[in-house]
């Protein structure tokens, strides 16, 4: 029976991945082996589960149907073992996905009091600003910092920080401070990813959003880049509470245009379509959410 639910686990990872060299990586195996599990799936079955060409796979249309069902199969086992196991037991590994500055800033310190609990979990973290496809990655949740993109995926809001207008001491010494949203088309701006782009800058209008128009003079591919240049005195940037917490304290930026709020930075768990969370991925959720809720 253990080597059916392997032959499952390798067939949605092929199917998700739409390659059997990259599961073979995934996995620590060669492409033969994974082609030979396939291949020994199909014929039990009877039937083929992929249509393969010299470049690519694709699922057939009882591929479409095993892997549907194989999505639900596979996490229901895994709960049932877990529940036997109990509460205190959480063991495998879960893939999660984050920003990098805010997993290296924020998430990774608050990790050591959720693993020490559970010393059997290993954690495979995915950093990286650009938004991966959860499914083809393998990924189980990924925390996102702004609002979502619409999506068949499921998501629970985590917490949401205010976010900031900021400078360095020695840019606003060299350019003057803005004392009005007006002043802001006299100064550079900062722009980066997400909630440090351009779709960021959202001015709070009673319940409405508006935009807030800056000169964009520089552009960065990174949230802590965007920290970065405006630590430097080159421009205004935008970050959460979160993202500028080291800075703030250390003087090396300040707030400005305080009065004007912006629209809050908020933080989503994102879990693949056609997945149900697993119980270890909803104790790590559940842990995060307590840990972010009451803090910046």
């Amino acid at each position: 029976m253990n080597d059916r639910f392997q032959e499952l686990g390798v067939f949605v990872r092929a199917a998700e991945t739409a390659s059997f060299s990259r599961t073979a990586r995934e996995l620590g195996t060669t492409q033969p082996s994974i082609s030979r599990t396939i291949a020994a799936l199909e014929a039990r079955l009877g039937v083929k589960l992929f249509l393969r060409t010299t470049r690519r796979i694709t699922l057939t249309e009882a591929g479409s149907v095993l892997l549907e069902r194989a999505r639900h199969i596979l996490p229901a086992i895994e709960e049932a073992e877990d529940a036997a196991r109990g509460t205190d037991s959480l063991r495998g590994v879960i893939k999660m996905a984050m920003p990098v500055a805010f997993g290296i800033r924020e998430v990774i310190p608050r990790l050591p009091p959720f693993l020490a609990e559970h010393p059997q979990l290993k954690l495979d973290l995915a950093m990286s600003d650009e938004a991966d496809d959860l499914v083809a990655e393998g990924v189980d949740l990924a925390l996102r910092l702004g609002k979502l993109a619409d999506s068949g995926f499921g998501a629970r809001r985590l917490a949401s920080a205010p976010r900031l207008l900021l400078a360095s001491p020695q840019y606003l010494e060299n350019r003057g401070r803005p004392v009005g949203l007006a002043d802001l088309a006299e100064h550079d701006g900062v722009f980066g990813p997400g909630a440090s782009g351009r779709r960021g800058w959202m001015i709070l209008d009673g319940q409405a959003e508006k935009p807030l128009t800056v000169v964009e003079r520089f552009n960065v591919g990174s949230a802590e880049g965007v920290i970065a240049m405006a630590k430097a005195g080159l421009g205004i940037a935008v970050a959460s509470a979160w993202m500028c917490r080291a800075e703030l304290a250390a003087g090396s930026l300040t707030p400005i245009l305080s009065d004007f709020p912006l629209a809050p930075a908020e933080v989503h768990a994102v879990f693949p379509a056609g997945r149900q969370p697993s119980r270890k991925v909803r104790a790590l959720t559940d842990y995060l959410a307590e840990a972010l809720k009451s803090d910046p």
